[in-house]
């Protein structure tokens, strides 16, 4: 009997079951990294981080997720070696998803920051290279993955450095460093709504059938990115200096009027974050209820907004219980961030990630996140990062993507075994 008939049920809830252990994977790592500068500058709480991600990688997932999942799912393979043994599809992507799970729950307890990207694309190499062969896989696709995972994080890392030195001018290197904060912050913040809106306007809604011109998509942003900054020119009024603070630190007024601006970036990091990263969970398991559903490989299918919403789950169950321990690396220990920083860094990786996921590439969130970490201590000079931290940090992306494709390979044959 045909496996996918006899196994099909079976199959359906290991297909859940595993991109929800994905999908927590990448909730306790990755979602972690990006709100581990929000919660490392000190402008908000482990809680209010859980709770920031809860909502806003919900809405990115939903609202702007389905389009990077399309690299994840077709772009990285050709299955049309297989067309005749759709089960063969079906057992790489359940191998791939539990192999990605795996090495996250392994990197997540040790601390390590690691790239769920490096570890779901190694997975689905390392399945497509002994169950269809070395040829069905895309490496010219896999070269522009490999190079955006260089361009990003440096990419990040200039607009984090460019942000902070404009802060540096136009704000602290001012007479009065606090009223200069007050008069710039809004701005600061309608460009951090008005980034996020215009990306996701311009790709990330189509799958809900909301498809806007160039020009409706630049009004409603400027529109957003007003409403931001009119909430940001709120918040800040009421943001009063303290004259006891300020003589022990000049710039203490400074960066309590950019601690409410980081619920901003948090919140657009958050969304960032989930129209980018939940594709490394339920591309794959998108792909196995396509064939289960249509029992063909080839078949074209629209992404059930259900499994945007599984994904969304996992993630945040993920930060919730875990994601403290590798927060922690990227928010405090590799340069010190204050709110002013954090902000700078945040939006940086945030602008970063929605543009490249709305290019259809997906590319590391943690990447990006530490080079513009790495952009805002610069900005300082290099005595200003840890050197030792960003080591260990780049061997373990190192050891990422070959540990994703030993343990897909092992687990292909295991299923290949049991249900083949």
């Amino acid at each position: 009997m045909d496996p996918l008939t006899a196994y099909g049920t079976i199959l359906f809830a290991m297909a859940i079951g595993f991109g929800l252990f994905m999908t927590w994977g990448i909730g306790a790592n990755d979602v972690a990294n990006a709100m581990g500068t929000s919660v490392g500058s000190g402008a908000i709480s482990v809680r209010q981080a859980i709770v920031i991600a809860a909502i806003f990688e919900f809405a990115g997932a939903f609202l702007a997720g389905g389009h990077v999942t399309k690299t994840i799912r077709k772009g990285i393979i050709d299955p049309s070696n297989i067309v005749d043994t759709p089960e063969i599809l079906v057992f790489g992507m359940l191998a791939s998803l539990l192999a990605a799970g795996i090495w996250l729950l392994v990197a997540s307890f040790k601390g390590w920051p690691v790239s769920t990207t490096h570890t779901i694309v190694g997975a689905v190499v390392g399945f497509a290279l002994v169950g269809i062969g070395g040829d069905a896989v895309h490496w010219d696709k896999i070269g522009q993955i490999v190079a955006s995972w260089v361009v990003s994080p440096v990419l990040g890392g200039f607009i984090a450095y460019m942000l902070m030195m404009s802060i540096r001018f136009l704000i602290l290197e001012k007479d009065d460093p606090f009223a200069m904060a007050k008069r710039w912050g809004p701005a600061y913040v309608f460009l951090v709504g008005f980034i996020i809106s215009l990306v996701t306007m311009f790709k990330g809604l189509k799958h809900l059938d909301l498809d806007l011109s160039v020009e409706m998509s630049f009004v409603v942003s400027l529109g957003f990115g007003v409403f931001c900054a009119f909430i940001g020119w709120v918040l800040i009024q009421r943001v009063q200096p303290d004259p006891v603070a300020e003589e022990k630190f000049r710039f203490d007024g400074v960066e309590k009027v950019f601690t409410p601006m980081m619920i901003f970036t948090a919140c657009a990091m958050a969304f960032a974050h989930g129209s980018n990263d939940v594709a490394n969970g339920i591309g794959p398991m998108a792909a196995v209820i396509s064939i289960l559903d249509s029992g063909s490989v080839a078949q074209e299918s629209t992404l059930p907004l259900w499994v945007l919403l599984t994904g969304g789950t996992g993630i945040v169950i993920g930060l919730a219980t875990l994601g403290y321990r590798v927060m922690q690396t990227i928010g405090t220990d590799i340069t010190s961030l204050t709110p002013s920083r954090g902000f700078c860094a945040t939006l940086a990786a945030a602008a970063t990630v929605v543009l490249a996921s709305r290019t259809g590439l997906p590319v590391s969130t943690t990447h990006v996140a530490v080079g513009a970490v790495i952009g805002v201590g610069l900005s300082r000079g290099i005595g200003a990062l840890d050197l030792r931290v960003i080591g260990v940090i780049f061997i373990s992306w190192f050891v990422t993507l070959p540990a994703g494709a030993i343990l897909a390979a092992f687990f292909f044959f295991t299923l290949k075994g049991a249900m083949g």
